[in-house]
């Protein structure tokens, strides 16, 4: 499967997520088939040129990977492995990716599963939301064999602008995961700042558009996940005068914040946790102002 042309692309799941990502292959050398419940969801495509199937047995028996974006863990088994599933008929080097985030011990089982029969299987979460699946713009998190990633690469490259091969089965979903740990933790704590905003009585809404605007210069929260570890940073490492400049200014600012919390009687346990904490993280150690609050 190493030329686009020898193989078809599947598609099975048209929702809020899939169908723009489908419609990135309807131009895919090898042809595009499409799989969904729903006769409305399938008609755009149609309508362009993709072929339709009934059922994921029979797009199975046409395609050379195939994609999988439904609701959940039951569904993505039902599609996978159920009475009228992609296994009845997947051919041995078929390469099946279920781009729905589910278990990372489902995807391991799945694999399992299509092993037994010469089928590949790759955990493929993304992110980015519809937006990104508009642009053509997703990240990918790949979890499976070298082989499989180098199969998908190309046609994932079509509604993904990152593919990056997080490692053996289950490695895709796990990333997604802690991707996603972040995402809802920072909402948590985006929670706080309006709470805190809306005591010191200013327009929460414009407060959104300064965090929105300087988070896309500064990268947000990423911007610190630069090392390979979470180990503690040696004092001559060159990351340690880098970090521990950003623990100075963080613990100053979480300070000030929760000072002005106090006054307001405004209640931020996680920006408590955070001015703990934030040192540690880092891999640097708390700082003096972190130990005289501890």
């Amino acid at each position: 499967m190493s030329e686009t042309s020898e193989f078809s692309v599947g598609f099975i799941g048209l929702g809020n997520m899939g169908a723009p990502m489908a419609q990135r292959l309807a131009d895919w050398p090898g042809g595009l088939v499409v799989c969904d419940m729903r006769p409305d969801a399938v008609q755009p495509f149609t309508d362009a040129g993709a072929a339709i199937a009934n059922s994921p047995a029979e797009l199975a028996e046409r395609c050379g990977v195939i994609s999988i974006a439904v609701l959940d863990d039951e569904q993505v088994r039902s599609v996978v492995t159920g009475p009228d599933g992609l296994l009845m008929t997947a051919k041995p080097g078929t390469v099946i990716a279920v781009h729905s985030t589910i278990s990372d011990t489902t995807a391991v089982e799945l694999a399992a599963e299509c092993a037994s029969q010469g089928v590949e299987f790759v955990d493929a979460p993304i992110s980015g939301g519809a937006p990104a699946a508009q642009k053509g713009a997703l990240a990918i998190m790949v979890g499976g064999s070298a082989v499989a990633f180098e199969t998908v690469r190309e046609p994932f490259s079509r509604f993904g602008s990152l593919v990056i091969h997080a490692g053996e089965v289950g490695a895709g979903t796990r990333m997604k995961l802690a991707r996603n740990l972040l995402h809802f933790v920072a909402f948590t704590a985006a929670s706080e700042a309006q709470r805190l905003a809306e005591a010191a009585g200013l327009d929460i809404a414009a407060l959104g558009k300064v965090v929105r605007h300087s988070d896309s210069h500064t990268g947000g929260p990423g911007a610190i996940m630069l090392r390979k570890t979470t180990a503690p940073v040696a004092a001559d490492d060159f990351w340690f005068p880098i970090l521990g400049h950003v623990r100075d200014l963080g613990e100053k600012d979480l300070a000030l914040a929760l000072d002005l919390a106090s006054r307001l009687d405004v209640d931020l346990p996680l920006a408590q946790r955070a001015l703990h904490d934030l040192g540690t993280g880092l891999g640097v150690g708390p700082g003096p102002i972190a130990k005289e609050n501890s």
